[in-house]
């Protein structure tokens, strides 16, 4: 059976997205991380870039060395014979060669310059110089994908195929696709071209990861491989593309996924590190709720859901937080699975808390009393109740009854 491999693409299409970067350095231990991770290739440069030559070059060194692990790294540029031939000065052996394919792009994008016939023309060229010299596996991307009319793209991705391209990226380029459409686009260019597909889906609608998960599925059913494109934490252009996390974990544990295989050995213990190295190196904080790996991806606080998470973990989580190395991470704040209480608290959960503090209460009227008094502070204060604001509440209800008296 066909399988589903991840191609990450931080470090080339994250890093041109407006206003956010990354140092040479950092880019190479985000390549390190996801080798580490098990990733089956980073899209990790602009090999005609000539500010790029000599990061390419230690990459490809490094790999040579073992450090990359089975991570193949590979170059992004134009399907333009000119830039094919500005990439092979610095040694790179796998590139994706990409042009717009939509009626829109090649009208106003263009602009008279290149039509149907001739898009096709300038992809074969580059593809063809690219094979002649010694580029080992060659991707040939349709830009706009989504929006080109669907007898066209398969009639780009059959010459692709002819002139020896190892996949065909489909580019969801503005996140116009839907789970539905992809599902059924992917569908018939598997089955009339017999290619591998990638599925590259940005997130303007919000889509990126049901989108890249749904083209892959169908891929898969169509009889070929799929390669999801991704990105670390979800960002890139405008609102970002598919995270790498949150499609690993759709295809580990959605309902439906047990059919699709991903084709590499994922040590999920490195989802948080690259996670958050990635934040760090951005400057872009993991949002709260972040798949997986968020604050509150294992947080219970409701009274219904922190009493169902404490008879059973599996009442309220899909999967555990150690799978993802949460159960490693020593800096605040606590991420992995954390019970909380506050104004919407139930009593369980504020048993549980206040044992974590080592104090007890004689009986359930006056914890009752004390959960109260704890509901309405974390009402007055609208953050979360430090450890010893929920020892002071304890300890001197009356006093605190008083603080939170505001009546004239």
């Amino acid at each position: 059976m066909p399988k589903i491999h991840f191609i990450d693409v931080t470090n080339r299409d994250t890093v041109q997205a407006s206003r956010i970067s990354l140092a040479k350095l950092q880019k190479t231990m985000v390549n390190i991380y996801l080798a580490q991770m098990g990733i089956y290739q980073s899209e990790f440069c602009f090999p005609y870039a000539k500010h790029e030559y000599n990061y390419i070059r230690a990459n490809l060194a490094l790999k040579e060395k073992g450090v990359m692990g089975n991570l193949i790294l590979e170059g992004w540029c134009r399907a333009i014979v000119r830039d094919v031939a500005a990439s092979l000065p610095t040694g790179i052996k796998d590139l994706n060669l990409s042009i717009s394919t939509s009626d829109q792009m090649i009208r106003y994008k263009f602009q008279g310059k290149l039509d149907r016939e001739k898009v096709i023309k300038e992809m074969i060229e580059a593809a063809t110089y690219a094979k002649e010299n010694g580029i080992k596996t060659i991707g040939v991307n349709a830009e706009d994908a989504s929006r080109t009319e669907l007898n066209y793209l398969i009639e780009f991705a059959q010459a692709a195929k002819e002139v020896g391209a190892d996949r065909f990226r489909y580019c969801d380029t503005l996140g116009y696709d839907t789970p539905m459409t992809i599902y059924e686009r992917i569908k018939t260019v598997a089955q009339k071209v017999k290619i591998p597909i990638e599925q590259h889906c940005h997130n303007d609608l919000g889509m990126a990861v049901a989108n890249s998960v749904a083209g892959a599925m169908r891929a898969v059913d169509g009889g070929v491989d799929a390669y999801i494109n991704t990105s670390v934490n979800g960002l890139g252009e405008r609102a970002g593309q598919a995270d790498l996390l949150s499609c690993i974990l759709a295809l580990k544990f959605a309902h439906g996924a047990e059919k699709y295989e991903i084709g590499d050995q994922i040590n999920l213990k490195m989802a948080y590190k690259l996670a958050k190295y990635a934040a760090d190196a951005f400057g872009v904080e993991l949002p709260i709720n972040q798949p997986g790996v968020g604050e509150n991806a294992f947080a219970h606080e409701s009274g219904i859901h922190a009493d169902g998470a404490l008879k059973d973990r599996r009442n309220y989580e899909l999967y555990d937080h150690e799978l993802l190395g949460l159960d490693e991470v020593d800096e605040p704040p606590k991420r992995g699975r954390i019970i909380t209480t506050g104004e919407y608290g139930g009593l369980a959960g504020f048993k549980h808390v206040y044992g974590r503090l080592g104090i007890t209460f004689p009986d359930e009227m006056t914890a009752e009393h004390i959960l109260e008094l704890v509901r309405y502070a974390n009402a007055h204060t609208q953050r979360p109740l430090t450890d010893d604001e929920l020892r002071f509440i304890a300890t001197y209800p009356d006093e605190m009854r008083l603080i939170l008296t505001m009546t004239p």
